[in-house]
């Protein structure tokens, strides 16, 4: 069914147009206590989405719409094994990857738990070999630079969450991440690492992804250049994240040093899986359960708590109303924490390749928008950037502010005057400065438009006490089950990435254009043709 043919839907419509050019200013005025009671305080997370413009009509008809899209049923589906990814008849069950040991999820009949745990452990046992110096390289010595070599959601969540968790990883260890096929990415990544003390971890479910696959062998190159070219040093300096025994095998690797992840576990959704390895390496398997445990406990909330105080179906109702009642177009994700810089990244995989879909489950085009574009920068630096736009510019960007209480590094006055950032931002946003007020400054008359800020421009506040593995956790976890419950209410498949296959199907057809030694015979287009002759003409001339 198309989202738009739900009655509340139609009366979100109808109220969109009663309400939409409601102030902020307004709804606070005559509500003075709406800046606490549009709060939610849950599983560790604040959420204060009262700078939403929103009132509790909208928030009924919201809540109403989820009902009508049978959401409760979709989630008990979900962590029922059911298979929800009907595109490729497969089970969704991240939430198995952090499940306690005392759990039961089935798939086709069997828990999955005990298969979840059993990997952890072997990934912990690799880990603490490598950390405390147990791993030696071919010639004996100590590993200490790890490099992961991957793409997607093989590279996006393990180098983000390196990032975020940088603060408790063991600085004696050297973490690198490579994904790019442009040659630049691998050689600026291990030019000042040396082969007998580098360990590569290749991570590709499937080994043979094109990108993952080129960088790996030039690993492997690069690895027995370094050390003597002896074949047998590669089980030494490589393991893999797949389930390609054969291919791994065939690699060099030794396959009592192949980490399996299974096929209900999508790649964006994979960073608490083996996919993992290199996070629990730098940060040590305590800290990765850790952080396991902040996931299951979001899950266990979503899973649970009525819709009216559920903080990822409140993120997502609200994205919802301003993607298909307002027409944004965008999401700014706004982290005031430094170590949190490739969150924005991280979401824009997880979001967009999730909810970039034009038709339902049905197989019929949708009749509203899908996913807004996800974008962002850390606090304070997109201040002095792109808040010129937000702030003024035409367009409506919802933003969702993340800050912590406590820093993890009290340096002064840093924290407190980072906080207040993060305060006025939102204020600034809702409220905005009217003519009047300009004025009241003593602007000229001339000069009264370009210093007036209309406000009314809506965000959520995201606060957690600080930032720690299980906190990081959360807050994954939290994106994900948002984007669930929006691809819930819009009936399309979240789990599915047809999308991606085209250009690579193209590509290796192109590929083999480009390599050849005789000029091919092409048959693309115009445009593509041309390219390929140029870059052609290009390599004869180096």
């Amino acid at each position: 069914m198309n989202p738009t043919q739900y009655p509340a839907w139609k009366a979100l419509t109808a109220h969109y147009k009663k309400t939409r050019r409601v102030q902020l200013r307004k709804l606070f005025a005559q509500d003075p206590q709406r800046g606490e009671r549009l709060t939610a305080d849950e599983a560790g997370i604040f959420l204060d989405y009262s700078k939403n413009r929103i009132t509790d009509e909208t928030l009924h008809l919201l809540q109403q719409l989820a009902n009508e899209a049978g959401l409760r049923a979709k989630i008990d589906a979900m962590f029922n094994g059911e298979k929800i990814n009907i595109t490729e008849n497969r089970s969704v069950l991240h939430v198995a990857l952090r499940a306690p040991r005392s759990a039961s999820i089935m798939v086709d009949g069997q828990n999955v738990v005990p298969q979840v745990h059993t990997m952890l452990d072997k990934m912990a046992q690799l880990s603490e070999r490598v950390r405390r110096g147990a791993w030696t390289g071919h010639t004996g010595r100590r590993i200490r630079n790890v490099v992961n070599i991957g793409i997607g959601g093989s590279d996006l969540g393990p180098v983000m969450a390196y990032e975020a968790l940088r603060y408790y990883s063991q600085r004696d260890l050297t973490c690198r991440f490579v994904s790019n096929v442009d040659g630049s990415d691998f050689a600026e990544a291990v030019l000042d690492l040396d082969p007998a003390e580098t360990l590569f971890i290749i991570s590709s479910k499937t080994f043979t992804t094109l990108e993952t696959m080129t960088n790996a062998h030039t690993a492997r190159e690069w690895s027995l250049a370094g050390l003597g070219g002896d074949p047998a040093s590669v089980a030494k300096h490589f393991v893999a994240v797949s389930t390609n025994a054969r291919e791994v095998a065939k690699f060099g690797i030794d396959t009592a040093n192949m980490f399996e992840f299974w096929d209900w576990v999508g790649g964006r959704y994979s960073m608490d899986s083996a996919i993992g390895l290199s996070t629990m390496i730098a940060i040590g398997p305590e800290n990765f359960r850790s952080m396991l445990d902040g996931f299951h406990q979001m899950d266990e909330h979503f899973r649970s708590a009525p819709f009216e105080r559920n903080l990822p179906v409140l993120m997502a109702l609200l994205t919802i109303w301003y993607t298909d009642f307002f027409d944004a177009h965008t999401v700014a994700i706004l982290p005031y924490e430094q170590y949190l810089k490739r969150f924005p990244a991280y979401l824009q995989q997880l979001t967009m390749e999730s909810n970039g879909k034009h038709v339902t489950l049905d197989g019929v085009r949708v009749q509203c928008d899908t996913s807004p574009i996800y974008w962002g920068e850390p606090g304070t630096n997109g201040q002095h950037s792109f808040y010129q736009l937000i702030h003024q510019g035409t367009r409506l960007v919802p933003c969702d502010f993340i800050a912590f209480g406590k820093p993890l590094h009290p340096v002064g006055r840093h924290h407190d005057i980072l906080l207040a950032n993060v305060f006025a931002q939102s204020e600034a946003l809702a409220f905005g400065k009217t003519s009047r007020q300009v004025k009241a400054d003593g602007t000229s008359d001339w000069l009264t438009p370009h210093r007036v800020f209309e406000g009314n421009r809506p965000s959520n506040t995201i606060m957690a006490e600080r930032l720690t593995p299980e906190t990081l956790g959360k807050l994954i976890a939290l994106y994900e089950h948002s984007v669930f419950t929006q691809g819930a209410i819009w009936n399309i498949d979240s789990f599915d990435q047809w999308g991606v296959e085209l250009g690579k199907v193209l590509a290796q057809r192109i590929v083999a254009e480009l390599e050849s030694e005789e000029a091919p015979k092409l048959a693309h287009d115009s445009s593509t043709n041309h390219l390929i002759r140029r870059h052609r003409m290009l390599k004869e001339k180096r």
